[in-house]
């Protein structure tokens, strides 16, 4: 039976997070209500990450990877991911897992009504700086996008493939995922889930990308959807 949801997760240094990860996902793949495999994208760390990878796709059937040349950031490997998937959906999760996969069943589940669920990190185990810049960085993407999403810096999202591989993604874009499927006149919905701390390796965000970074790219959101092209076709011969 050929996948219906594939999870991409991009790694970026996380050597001491990924035999965690896999025990963790291998856990999710055998509650999901949906048949699911795993499609893990190296970002080009300096560490051993690739290494473990390869030995873990090696032991899991279900698990696949592909690695960069080098290191192009966040937006670039959930773009590799959306355009290497093959199933129906395709989900998202960070490799410290300060998200659970166990909450993928409940995007899921609404993922026949909407063509993105994504999750709202309840009780965020994260540092005051870091809790309060995102909330200053989510209010500021809200006014330019009215999107109505409260979190979309939640490392925890299910999208119709279809609607993902039209995103025209570009470095800071995956901020904007929400808005992305909107402009393509589809359903987003939000879903409260789990939050932990971070219990190994190093975050890849500072003040700078997570306050002034996303700023920018509000801008540069608000260039494409003045240029955005959305269509339908009637009849083909």
């Amino acid at each position: 039976m050929l996948a219906e949801f594939t999870i991409i997760i991009p790694i970026y240094n996380e050597e001491d997070n990924l035999l965690r990860l896999e025990k963790e996902m291998n856990q999710f793949l055998n509650i999901s209500i949906k048949k699911t495999e795993i499609l893990l994208i190296d970002d080009g760390s300096k560490d051993k990450s690739l290494s473990i990878i390869k030995e873990i796709c090696e032991r899991n059937e279900a698990f696949h990877y592909i690695s960069f040349d080098k290191n192009y950031g966040l937006s670039a490997a959930i773009k590799a991911g959306f355009d290497t998937v093959s199933s129906k959906l395709v989900g998202y999760i960070d490799a410290d897992l300060q998200t659970a996969p166990e909450d993928f069943n409940k995007l899921l589940a609404l993922s026949d009504k909407y063509d993105l669920v994504t999750g709202v990190r309840a009780d965020r185990k994260d540092s005051f700086v870091k809790n309060m810049s995102s909330k200053i960085a989510n209010s500021i993407r809200r006014s330019f996008t009215n999107d109505g999403m409260d979190d979309t810096g939640c490392p925890l999202k299910v999208i119709n493939t279809e609607k993902a591989k039209k995103i025209p993604m570009f470095k800071g874009l995956h901020r904007f995922l929400p808005a992305m499927i909107l402009l393509q006149n589809g359903t987003v919905k939000q879903v409260a889930v789990q939050h932990f701390p971070r219990i190994a390796g190093q975050s890849k965000f500072n003040l700078w990308n997570r306050l002034l970074g996303p700023l920018m790219d509000c801008f540069a959101f608000v260039w494409m959807k003045k240029k955005y092209i959305n269509y339908n076709i009637h009849e083909k011969a």
